[in-house]
């Protein structure tokens, strides 16, 4: 799980990894014979029993930085990823994030020049809302909305969603699968992991070569693999 690739000087939510260390944790991926692919791909891999060498690589939020620092990397790498969008915020910055800095995000032709190099789109909500928190109406319009401006947007299916910060409850998560979403990832989800509530594992700036063997050996003893998937 990634967010923000680019200037990380300014960083007090952990989430943007530079350039160069982006790099460097494809680079680890590589020497350990892995590639990273988009999550419809690796759940499509798995189904086939064939998803042994593959990662899914997500990056959260939309940050514009994708384009110019994040797609060059994987191009390189031979790998694939899935991007989460906001399309309640297109050309907006992470207002969500009270102690800043201000980011900005994708808008409509960036969402597009994605798409277009091959990187799966899915939603991540419309206005990045604590889903557990919202009303019934609130979280229909989050979820469904959110799919069919993406959908419009971009002239392909969506099958994912992201739950904003990663919470996430039986309530939110019923509601996903309702509004037809193939799989939905979350952080940690503890007894709800499942196709429509998938763990993943943040990834940062500090995460060098020792600490990614440390966190993937950890991730799978901890939470294994999600039921149904």
């Amino acid at each position: 799980m990634y967010h923000s690739v680019g200037d990380c000087s300014d960083d007090p939510y952990r989430i943007t990894v530079a350039p160069e260390r982006l790099e460097q944790q494809f680079a680890w991926l590589h020497r350990r014979g892995l590639r990273g692919v988009a999550v419809r791909e690796l759940l499509a891999a798995r189904a086939r029993g064939e998803d042994r060498d593959l990662v899914g690589l997500t990056f959260d939020d939309g940050y514009a930085d994708f384009l110019e620092n994040a797609l060059p990397a994987l191009r390189r790498w031979n790998c694939g990823a899935t991007l989460f969008l906001l399309p309640g915020q297109l050309d907006a910055v992470n207002s969500w994030d009270p102690l800043g800095p201000r980011k900005p995000l994708l808008g409509a032709d960036g969402i597009r020049r994605a798409a277009a190099a091959g990187v799966e789109i899915g939603s991540h909500g419309l206005t990045h809302t604590d889903l557990t928190k919202a009303d019934d109406a609130t979280l229909r319009a989050e979820v469904t909305n959110s799919r069919v401006l993406l959908e419009e947007l971009t002239g392909a299916p969506v099958d994912g969603f992201c739950y904003p910060y990663g919470t996430v409850d039986s309530r939110v998560v019923a509601a996903v699968r309702k509004a037809g979403y193939g799989y939905a990832c979350a952080i940690d989800p503890g007894p709800l992991s499942g196709p429509h509530a998938l763990p993943r594992l943040h990834i940062g700036q500090n995460d060098t070569a020792w600490r990614l063997a440390l966190k993937y050996r950890l991730h799978r003893l901890r939470r294994g693999p999600a039921q149904g998937v």
